[in-house]
This record gives C-alpha cells, sequence and structure tokens, in this order.
C-alpha cells in the first residue's frame, strides 16, 4: 500500500468515517485582490494565512515546504482562533475576588472549577497578580512561587510563554520550578549513564543509511505516521515520503505494540501483539536465547559494552532470580514462546534498527525498557553501524531527516535563578501535598518547595498530571493559581486569575525548523488584530515588569519587539536579508550532503577510544555502576523486570489494562477545542478502542457511550470497537479537556482522572501514565452533554461590586535581583539551551553526563562551535560534581 494523503489520515480508529477534504485553500489557489497572504508557522507546519476584512477566513498549505499537511493545520487553526473557548476579558474567579476585596482572605480554593468568573480590567488583574507574587514572597520567599509552564509547547516561536515568564521570575528572585517532563522523563535521567545521551531527543541515523543498509526495521510501540504529524517548532512532514522509499527497498517492518497503528498499516508490520509494560521481559528473553546459542557478538560486547558478565547471572537465573527464558516471557508477555525464539532468530539474521517508543518508559519502572533493548541489541553487535543499533525518537520531530548543523535564531535569555528547588514534571501533586517533603533524584537527595502560587503561561498542566482528582484536592493547598492562556482549558478554568494571551496568529514571532533538521528559518506574522482584550505574552510580562520595576531589563535594554526578533534573525545562519526574508517568511538553510552518512553512535564504533560515549566507563553499560552506588531498589544495576503495579499479570478478571497513546487530532490538549474533534469523537466524548471479544462480553457496540473506572476516577467515552487492539487493552488518547458532571466523573473522557501518579523510580520520579488497570461498562446514566468546550460561568463587571485594594505601594522599592554579569556562555545556555526539554539548573547533571547531553543539545539548539565551546566551559564550571 503506497503512503497516500488518505492513508496517512486514515484514523488507527477503524471506523471514523470519511475524511473530509484536505485543505481550505490550496497551494495553487488564486485570490481576489481583496484577499491577503501573510505567511505564518506553527507546530502543525508552515502556511500563508488567508485573510479578508481583517479576518482570518482560511489557511493555505505550502506543498513545496509540507510534504502532508494535516486538519490540524487546514481546518484546526483557523477553528480555535474565533472558537467560543476563547478568553476574552482578564477574568477573576468570584470567591477570590470577594476575598481579596472584602478583607476576609477567605477565596474558598475548594471551589476552583466549580463557579463562575468575574470580568475585570487589566488593571485590575495584574494589579491581584503583583499582589499575589508579594504575599507569596512574605510568606514563603520566592521559592513559595511555582512555576508549572514547562516546555514550552504553547506555539512554535522563540518568544514562548514559558521562556518569558522564567525572565520575569527571574529578574525578581526567582522562582521553584519543574524539571523533566512527561515525555521522556524517565530515559532523559537514566540513558545518560547507560549510553552516554537522552536519546529521547537525539537525532536518529540518516535516512539513507536505513534505506540502503537496514534488512528488519523493528517498532517498539513506536507510531512515527501519527506522532511526526506535530513537532516542538514546525513540522513538515518531509520523512513520510523516505518512509515510503524505505519500504519500497523491501524492508521488512515489525511493530511490538498492543495495537496496530497508522503506521503498521502504512508500511504493511507484521504485528506482534504484547501485554503492555513487558517490554524489558520480551528483550531479556531475547537476551537469554542469543547467549544460549552462541548468536552474540562476543568482541563486539568485550570492546564496546561493560558490565556484561554482571548482567549474565541474571539472564541464566544464577543470582537467585528466575531464569530469563522465552518460555519465561510468554508468560508475562502474551508473547508465544515459539514467536519469541523467531524474534529473536529473525534480529539475529538480519541487520535490524529497532525504534524504540517514549511511550515505553511512561510506565512503572520505565526505565528498564530501554535499557533491555540496548542490552539486546548491543549483545547483537549493532549499536553505531550503519543501519542497525537503537534510536528512541524515530516517532518525533521527523526523526531520520539529515541535520544541517546550522544555527537557529535565538530569543531572549531567561537568566540565572536564585532559587534551586525543583520538582519533577509528574511529580506536582505529590508536592502540593507534601512540603519539604525528601525525594531522591538522579542520585541526589531534594526537598519540594512550600508552594502557595501556581503560574501557569503556556502550559495546560491540568489536563497533563496524572490522576486528576488527586490534583484538585492538592490545590487546596495553594492560595493562589495564575493561568495565561488563550482559551478555557482545564488549567484556566481551575485557576483564580487569568489573563487572556493572544493565539500565535495574532503576534509577530520568528521560529525554524525541523526539530532535527534545522535547514529553516520561518516568520511568524501577525495576521489578524488581538481578539477582544487579549494581550501578547511579552505586553503581559511587560506590564507586570513595569509594575516591579524591572521593563527595561525584561525588554532588553527598552527594545521592541521587532527589534529583537531581527537580532534573533542575525543569530542564525540564515543569509538572506531579514526584509526579505520577513516578506517571504522563511529562509533556507544547505544541508551538507555528509549529513546524509551520519549514523547514530556511528563515531564511538569506529573509534570507541578516540570518540568514547559520556558514561562513566566511556562504554555501553550493561552494569552502571552510578546505579549501584545509588543503592535504590526499584532501579538496580543492571536491566531488570519487575512486574508493574498495574498490568494484565495482577489484574482482577473484569480489569482490563488502559493506554493512553498521543492523539492523532491534537498537540496533546491543543486543538482539543477545535471542530476537527468531531472526526475521532462519539457522541462528544472521546473514543476508546476496544477488541470486538472484550466489547461484547460486556454487552457493548461500537458507538456507545461507556463508563471506564477504577478507584481513582470515572470517566465516559465513546466506544469504537475495532480487531486492532489485542483483547484486555484499551486505548484512550491523552489530553482532552475534563468536565466533571454531577456524579463526579469526567463527561469528556480525560484519562487522566484515571491513571496513577505513582512514579516510575526514585531515579527518575517519571510518570507511569500507562500503567493502568481499570473496569468498563455500558454508560447508562450521563449526566447531559460534555461541558468541556465551552465557556465557563462569567459575571459582566458591570454587574459587579467591588473595590480592589492592589497593595502595590510594595513594589515601588522592589529592586531588580537578575544578575547583570551572566557570562556569555551562562547567557547562551538560559538563552538558547532551557526554552525545551533540557534542565534549567546546570546542577542536574554531572560534567560527564553534560558532555553526553550536549552532543544532541547543541544542534537541536543550533549553536555554532564557538558557541558551543562558550556553553560547555560554563557546564563543566556548575554541574553537580563541580560544585
Amino acid at each position: 500500500m503506497s503512503i497516500s494523503r488518505r492513508s496517512f489520515l486514515k484514523s488507527s480508529l477503524a471506523a471514523a468515517g470519511a475524511v473530509p477534504a484536505l485543505t481550505l485553500f490550496g497551494p495553487k489557489a488564486v485570490f481576489a485582490k481583496d484577499i491577503e497572504l501573510i505567511p505564518h508557522a506553527s507546530h502543525y507546519g508552515a502556511f500563508k494565512a488567508v485573510v479578508k476584512d481583517g479576518k482570518l477566513i482560511g489557511v493555505q498549505t505550502l506543498s513545496e515546504i509540507d510534504a502532508m499537511p494535516t486538519k490540524m493545520l487546514t481546518e484546526g487553526v483557523l477553528s480555535r482562533t474565533y472558537h467560543e473557548t476563547r478568553v476574552n476579558y482578564p477574568m477573576v474567579r468570584k470567591s477570590y475576588l470577594e476575598g481579596m476585596t472584602n478583607g476576609t482572605g477567605d477565596t474558598k480554593v475548594e471551589l476552583r472549577g466549580k463557579e463562575e468568573f468575574v470580568r475585570v480590567s487589566w488593571d485590575v488583574a495584574l494589579g491581584l497578580t503583583a499582589k499575589a507574587i508579594l504575599d507569596t514572597i512574605d510568606k514563603a520567599g520566592n521559592e513559595g512561587i511555582f512555576s508549572s509552564s514547562y516546555g514550552g509547547w504553547s506555539h512554535a516561536g522563540v518568544f514562548r510563554p514559558n521562556v518569558l515568564q522564567g525572565r520575569f521570575f527571574n529578574m525578581i528572585g526567582g522562582c521553584s520550578l519543574t524539571s523533566g517532563d512527561y515525555s521522556g522523563g524517565a530515559s532523559q535521567i537514566s540513558l545518560p549513564h547507560i549510553i552516554g545521551d537522552m536519546e529521547v531527543y537525539s537525532p536518529q541515523t540518516a535516512w539513507e543509511q536505513v534505506r540502503d543498509n537496514t534488512q528488519v526495521f523493528c517498532m517498539i510501540g513506536c507510531d512515527p505516521f501519527k506522532n511526526n504529524r506535530i513537532e516542538y517548532r514546525v513540522a513538515d512532514h518531509q520523512m513520510y515520503p523516505r518512509w515510503e522509499a524505505i519500504k519500497n527497498k523491501g524492508i521488512k517492518f515489525v511493530s511490538i505494540n498492543p495495537q496496530f497503528t497508522i503506521t503498521d498499516e502504512a508500511l504493511d508490520c507484521e504485528w506482534v501483539k504484547i501485554i503492555p509494560g513487558t517490554d524489558t521481559a520480551l528483550f531479556l528473553s531475547m537476551c537469554h536465547y542469543l547467549y544460549k546459542n552462541d548468536l552474540h557478538d562476543e568482541k563486539y560486547l568485550n570492546t564496546y559494552t561493560v558490565g556484561f558478565e554482571k548482567f549474565l547471572p541474571s539472564l541464566l537465573g544464577k543470582d537467585g532470580s528466575e531464569e530469563k527464558t522465552p518460555k519465561w516471557a510468554a508468560k508475562i508477555t502474551g508473547i508465544p514462546e515459539a514467536k519469541i525464539i523467531e524474534l529473536a532468530k529473525m534480529f539475529a539474521d538480519n541487520r535490524t534498527q529497532f525504534a524504540g517508543s517514549w511511550s515505553l518508559q511512561r510506565q512503572d519502572h520505565g526505565e528498564m525498557q530501554h535499557w533491555a533493548i540496548i542490552a539486546f541489541s548491543s549483545m547483537l553487535g549493532g549499536i553505531g553501524k550503519p543501519g542497525e543499533g537503537v534510536g528512541f525518537s524515530w516517532h518525533y520531530g521527523c526523526g531520520g531527516m539529515p541535520v544541517s548543523g546550522k544555527s537557529m535564531p535565538a530569543g531572549l535569555s531567561q537568566g540565572r535563578n536564585l532559587v534551586k528547588a525543583y520538582c519533577p514534571a509528574s511529580r506536582i501533586t505529590e508536592m502540593l501535598n507534601n512540603p519539604g517533603g525528601e525525594f531522591t533524584h538522579n542520585g541526589s537527595t531534594h526537598k519540594y518547595p512550600l508552594v502557595k502560587m501556581i503560574y501557569n503561561s503556556g502550559n495546560n498542566f491540568m489536563s497533563h498530571q496524572q490522576d486528576t482528582n488527586k490534583l484538585i484536592k492538592a490545590l487546596q493547598n495553594v492560595d493562589t493559581v495564575v493561568c495565561q492562556d488563550p482559551w478555557w482549558c482545564a488549567s484556566t478554568r481551575w485557576s483564580d486569575i487569568v489573563l487572556p494571551a493572544t493565539t500565535t496568529v495574532e503576534r509577530n514571532d520568528i521560529t525554524s525548523g525541523g526539530t532535527y533538521s534545522n535547514d529553516k528559518v520561518y516568520a511568524m506574522r501577525q495576521i489578524i488584530k488581538p481578539q477582544a482584550e487579549s494581550l501578547d505574552d511579552i505586553e503581559i510580562f511587560r506590564r507586570l515588569s513595569s509594575l516591579f520595576n524591572v521593563e527595561y531589563q525584561f525588554m532588553e535594554q527598552g527594545q521592541s519587539v521587532m527589534q529583537m526578533i531581527e537580532a534573533a534573525y542575525a543569530k542564525s545562519s540564515a543569509i538572506m536579508p531579514f526584509k526579505a526574508f520577513w516578506e517571504q517568511g522563511i529562509a533556507h538553510m544547505e544541508v551538507p550532503l555528509e549529513a546524509n552518512k551520519w549514523v547514530r553512535h556511528g563515531d564511538f564504533y569506529t573509534d570507541p577510544v578516540k570518540n568514547p560515549l559520556a558514561t562513566t566507563s566511556g562504554k555501553i553499560e550493561l552494569y552502571s555502576s552510578d546505579f549501584a552506588k545509588y543503592k535504590l531498589a526499584d532501579c538496580p544495576p543492571i536491566p531488570t523486570f519487575f512486574p508493574p503495579h498495574e498490568y494484565l499479570g495482577n489484574a482482577e478478571e473484569d480489569e482490563l489494562h488502559v493506554v493512553s497513546p498521543h492523539p492523532r487530532m491534537r498537540l496533546h490538549s491543543q486543538m482539543a477545542n477545535t471542530s476537527i474533534r468531531d472526526i475521532d469523537n462519539i457522541q462528544g466524548r472521546e473514543p476508546c478502542l476496544m477488541s470486538p471479544e472484550d466489547a461484547s462480553s460486556r454487552g457493548i457496540k461500537d458507538g456507545d457511550l461507556i463508563e471506564v473506572y477504577n478507584k481513582r476516577g470515572s470517566i465516559l467515552v465513546g466506544a469504537r470497537v475495532d480487531a486492532r487492539i489485542m483483547k484486555g487493552v484499551i486505548s484512550i488518547y491523552e489530553g482532552c479537556w475534563p468536565s466533571v458532571d454531577s456524579k463526579g466523573r469526567c463527561n469528556s473522557g480525560l484519562v487522566n482522572f484515571l491513571t496513577s501518579d505513582k512514579a516510575s523510580s526514585g531515579l527518575s520520579q517519571a510518570t507511569t501514565a500507562n500503567t493502568v488497570l481499570v473496569k468498563m461498562k455500558k454508560c447508562t446514566d450521563p449526566d447531559g452533554p460534555n461541558q468541556a468546550y465551552t465557556k465557563p460561568a462569567i459575571i459582566d463587571k458591570s454587574k459587579a461590586e467591588f473595590a480592589i485594594v492592589y497593595g502595590l505601594t510594595r513594589v515601588s522599592n522592589l529592586k531588580a535581583k537578575v544578575s547583570e554579569n551572566l557570562s556569555p556562555g551562562e547567557k547562551i545556555f538560559y538563552q538558547r539551551c532551557t526554552v525545551c526539554h533540557g534542565p534549567k539548573d546546570t546542577t542536574h547533571f554531572t560534567k560527564l553526563q553534560w558532555k553526553g547531553i550536549t552532543k544532541s543539545m547543541f544542534p537541536r539548539a543550533g549553536l555554532n562551535p564557538e558557541e558551543q565551546g562558550l556553553v560547555l566551559d560554563f557546564l563543566m564550571k556548575n554541574a553537580k560534581d563541580a560544585i
């Protein structure tokens, strides 16, 4: 089957129905004179906005840039711009406003998410925000202010709200913040110890090397056709025709996955069903088979790895554990013993590339899944060879596209954060319930900050955090929640102060793409005026900075936004004059031919002495001496299978395992409020993919409304019955917006009402969102339609009687605490290496780990050799083991 536009859009949920026309305006459309075309770029692709009389009326795709534009671009961008869920005016929760203005201070925090909001002026909203910041500093110091704005996924530009927020707070003494993320939280901590790099955010082997050398391509939970539809910066979908070229070369594709994916269909994958959470057992058993049948590469193990002699006793059951035979794994994984042996032989007899997904490590003991794959590929002797080895980012950022090595545009520096307290991204609820409590992270012990205020800009933490009901209760320990966002998403609904931000199309910015190729710079020109009273994020923080007497510093010594954009462009390798670039909207940068020959870990394989890995041994570690020193019971020094705390191996008879992959028509929670949700949604709720056997045994038919529940919560979803998921497993996309009905159920289908907030291990403290058991039944008592995508009740300011006490006299004497003497490397680090998933504090990693991480971080940040040297010097002087 060719990878056509239609097959690209077909849902993995089989009966999703006919796909509407791709675009509103084709790339060759001719427009009338009263139509204006304005270049812009988004996570969903670059485009020209079609504007008439100041209104965005459509999107014109760029066929020479975007290989396969999606409906997220062609319909979603337009739909969300004018959607009824826009936050049009500054808002304050009713009881919060009353408590702050009547002198009682009783803001009734238990009513967050339940009561109406009051429309106020910008002066009132920012005055209350400033007062809350000062009150928090008085009560708990700067660490009492917590930034939940990690990741910077709000839009594709360099002036992202999380960066601007960090810059503002760092100028007034800093704040506590998150570290890591939900996407690759376990592996970004564990893999630097094991293979010398985070790997989950690293460039993959150039696709031509796979086409010309690979014989078997094994995907483990990996779905690039779905997940490559979006990128951190700008998607251009250039890998899709390359995948077709790889497929046409006759390479065999194998997919180890509980469900049959869009990618599996497009690439004619052999589908191997596996019980979720058991991938470690599968790969350990194949390691055992290699050894027992003398199929392992002993010379490779001796040259490129350490610790095999300590790993082997566990495989053979000579350390007191059970022998890791294929028969042992068959009971755990659900894969027949004969099939496990067949897979091991196939991988041993052919040059095999393994592609592991991020979802593998979003599980209980998630650090072990990728490690077991690395161990198996090491025993095959494949890591570093053309078309072989391991890669954990094939499904993201067009992994496989050659890397240009060019410099990218650079925005504003966040500056130094004087607060060292932080919280791993998935542990926010625990932090709020256990202030001052100790936690371990990457071999060190830390204490949670005492948080009294949450500031959230450009991030929907209420949809992302696990065990939503527990989080809602934990928020009652916080005095103030401020949310800066264009829409009434979950985070704004559960806030006290809501500051309406413009969408990306209502402001000017600059960006680049793709995530790994770094071969284009895009102008993000303002398309329409800000809607209602919404303000650009820069303007919101400029006004706050003015209240705190740091406006001049915040605006980069008084520069205008366009001056900062032009300066950002000047830092890139683009050679087109800025004026021409801004008019045309795109500047191309050449990718050198030699980039097509690049192989992940190739330099290490060619000369492991000259090019050692940034691990303690300089080699691939099958036994980690670092982990041995940490002495964590849940993260031993060798790849180990732990039965997950919830999985089909310990489930009750009627329990099911729910997995929550990234959605097909959203970027996490973005686009959830647009018209395109109707493509997948059923009866206005999230779809739930289930096997015919599981549906039949419960009297459920395709299209039925069903209730999925466990001890943590309950959600209503629509049944999608199809054989493309194994019996005992159901699949519900993550990221929709919640709506709690009168029975306490999420009437929209947010899966995080079901997920556990248990940490992966004491090493990473990462999420275990894919380790969840539930029960399921047909719903006979729905409580009205889903209200997630409507506005909350609002009281117009003309009907409200209140008097605001600003308390801003205390601000007038506040001095900026931002450091004016940042070293050149320090400034670049906080400017260009902390806007995505990089840790914001240098002490989170050792010097050796930083050397490994920066090998991928520097190209992703687009730093030239001189800038790389400056940053590395700064990191070596300020790493965990340098202080």
